[in-house]
């Protein structure tokens, strides 16, 4: 009765402290310390290892949710074996996340359906695993956001938000037909993270037909001349997913 009290009163202290692996297996390890007669060492690293497991579990998970994204653009989903072997050899390098702390950028091109968005995703998910923080979201709403803060005097606060990830996925730049307004902000963006921090990008347009995007050929060029200095190409020369996985049912039928 007594050493359940006692229990009664640590949970309140853990639960006041907020160290809910502790919480989690308090019980159980108590019973195995009684029944192995752990020494106090080894019953303590057992608890403090599971809070830290947790602790590291619920950061991914926060990392996650705000990261925008996708819950299924994993590596798990992604098919390798589609890649070319140049640009696989690429993505296993890229995984471990150096070239974060180098800030280099990822850019990849290729044409709609050939799995950019999921693959620069996946590799994404897997930085988030290490505890970076991550930001997914599509070129066209990066610049409405940016455009906004502009109007209301709030683009330098903003920018300062943006470079407290380590890790920027932007979306599909090639489809955004910019205003003047708009490519101003966005390459202003461009210029404040410049080896600074980390960018990844997906594009349908070679760099040959960007400026379509930027319409100004000054601006263009200072805007690939900031991207390339420090990146890792993937070249995705490959035939689209959807068309291969249409392909393959016609051939079932």
């Amino acid at each position: 009765m007594k050493n359940k009290t006692k229990s009664t009163e640590i949970k309140q202290h853990l639960k006041y402290l907020k160290l809910s692996g502790f919480y989690e297996i308090l019980d159980d390890t108590i019973l195995q310390s009684e029944q192995e007669s752990l020494s106090y060492h080894d019953f303590l690293l057992q608890l403090l290892e599971h809070e830290s497991i947790v602790r590291k579990n619920n950061r991914i998970e926060r990392l996650l949710k705000s990261s925008g994204l996708s819950y299924s653009k994993t590596l798990e989903n992604f098919d390798m074996k589609r890649l070319p072997v140049k640009v696989k050899q690429k993505v296993n390098a890229i995984i471990h996340g150096d070239f974060i702390d180098r800030k280099e950028n990822i850019l990849a091109f290729g044409l709609p359906g050939t799995g950019k968005t999921h693959l620069l995703c996946a590799i994404a998910h897997e930085q988030i695993k290490k505890g970076r923080k991550v930001l997914f979201v599509p070129c066209s709403l990066l610049v409405q956001r940016l455009l906004i803060s502009k109007k209301d005097l709030l683009l330098e606060k903003y920018l300062k938000k943006l470079a407290q990830y380590e890790l920027i996925v932007i979306d599909d730049i090639g489809y955004v037909q910019q205003s003047q307004d708009e490519m101003e902000v966005f390459f202003t963006f461009l210029a404040d993270r410049y080896e600074r921090s980390s960018l990844m990008i997906t594009s349908n347009l070679a760099f040959s037909k960007w400026d379509r995007i930027f319409k100004d050929p000054m601006t263009t060029a200072a805007a690939i001349d900031r991207l390339i200095h420090h990146s890792i190409i993937l070249e995705l020369n490959i035939t689209s997913y959807r068309t291969d996985h249409a392909i393959k049912e016609k051939e079932v039928e």
